[in-house]
Order: structure tokens, then C-alpha cells, then sequence
């Protein structure tokens, strides 16, 4: 069930929110930290909210717990005491937190589902990964799974759900087997969105909420563009 969203303010979309934990759906186009562009990042805008919703005096805390890419939509989990920061890492790195993602691929793949393999490689120098399919020096190795769930007129919607988080790693693992992500220039589609924006999307996030022990299930609604809106007709 795809969560209402709570706060829309400023074009900040909170899908949750506990003293604890609090759940956006990014926008392509919004970086969720700070880097060497000096864009105002959406971990900022989430700590005016924060600041402006509840009064709050001097700096706000607010932890990273994990990324999105750029050009990419969904969910994103932040932490607003450093006292649950490290639990939800530690879930992270036990694996106990399910991202599910969506995208759009211009190419059918062979099969209807499967699971890759390969090992990544990071260029810092073009910010891009390369999937091998043998180890190479200093490649990561990167398991995800997919699965078809739905032909379009022009694309194809794939589900997809990580068994590991590296670089670049849906973008690249896809592209690695000729389904390039709808937009992504950088790994192989032929054009890009109007938007800067490429059609992947985190869309499901479940865990278990490591202070009340409730388990959190949580959908991003999708971007408004005919594609996406294809995917749920």
C-alpha cells in the first residue's frame, strides 16, 4: 500500500515520520548529501522542516543513513537522533532492511527473472561502475535480483531487490546486460529525460523499527510522467 504523504511542504515529500525516523520520497534531480556541486542538499531542506515544524533552537541533528543517486527517485531513510543512527546502519549492514526498486528498461531481457552477478569496478574519474563478470583489481562483487513485471507499448518495468549495495549497481548490472535504465545516459540509453531524471525509483523499504520494534512498510509513490503512470494502469 503506497504511504500518504504526510508533508509536501516546499516540494519535501515525507512519508514518515516518528521522534526516531524520518521517511522522504526524493525528487530527481535533489542530492541527498552534500558534495562538490555546493547544491543545497535534501538533507538540509529536511532539517529546515524539522527546525521550522517543531521550533527547534540553534542546530538541528540529523543523520545520512544511506543514498540515492541524482538522477534517481524514492525513498530515503534519515535518522534524527544519533542514538538510532548506528541501528539503522547496523540494519543496513545486516542486511534486515529490504529495498525493492522499480525501472524502466528500453530492451526486454532474455529472462523473465533472474539473478546477476558480477563484480564492480568504480572510476572516480567519470563516476561511473563497470559490471565484470570475473573479479578484476579492486572490484566489489554485486548481486541483485529482478524480475519482468510488466510490458509496456515502448519498455519494459523490472523489479528489482538488492542483495548488496554498491556503486552504481542497478544502473550498471542492467546496462551490463543491454537493458539500459530509461534516461541514463551514462550507461548506455540513447537519450535523456527531459528532467535530468532516469526512471528508477525506490519503491518499497520494510525493516523492523529498531526503537518500537514495529515493522515499517513503506511505498513511494511514483514521479507524474506517462511512463511511470503506464506502469500502474
Amino acid at each position: 500500500m503506497v504511504k500518504k504523504i504526510i508533508s509536501n511542504k516546499n516540494n519535501l515529500q515525507i512519508l514518515f515520520e516518528d521522534n526516531h525516523i524520518i521517511i522522504v520520497n526524493k525528487r530527481a534531480g535533489d542530492i541527498v548529501q552534500g558534495d562538490k556541486t555546493g547544491d543545497k542538499p535534501l538533507s538540509d531542506v529536511v532539517k529546515e522542516y524539522i527546525k521550522d515544524k517543531y521550533n527547534k533552537p540553534g542546530n538541528v541533528y540529523l543523520g545520512v543513513v544511506h543514498r540515492l543517486d541524482r538522477p534517481t527517485t524514492g525513498l530515503v531513510i534519515f535518522a534524527k537522533t544519533s542514538k538510532v543512527l548506528p541501528r539503522l546502519n547496523n540494519l543496513f549492514l545486516l542486511k534486515e532492511i529490504k529495498k525493492t526498486y522499480w525501472a524502466v528498461v528500453k530492451k526486454e531481457p532474455s529472462k523473465t527473472e533472474d539473478t546477476l552477478i558480477n563484480w564492480l569496478k568504480k572510476n572516480p574519474k567519470n563516476n561511473k561502475s563497470t559490471a565484470y563478470i570475473k573479479e578484476v583489481k579492486d572490484s566489489k562483487k554485486a548481486i541483485l535480483h529482478y524480475k519482468l513485471l510488466k510490458k509496456l507499448d515502448n519498455y519494459y518495468l523490472l523489479e528489482i531487490n538488492l542483495e548488496t549495495g554498491r556503486h552504481h549497481q542497478i544502473r550498471s548490472q542492467l546496462s551490463n546486460i543491454g537493458c539500459a535504465i530509461k534516461g541514463d545516459l551514462k550507461y548506455g540509453f540513447d537519450r535523456s529525460n527531459k528532467d535530468a531524471s532516469i526512471h528508477l525509483h525506490a519503491r518499497d523499504i520494510e525493516f523492523m523499527h529498531p526503537v518500537k520494534k514495529e515493522l515499517i512498510n513503506i511505498s513511494a509513490p511514483l514521479p507524474k510522467d506517462a511512463i511511470w503512470d503506464a506502469c500502474l494502469s
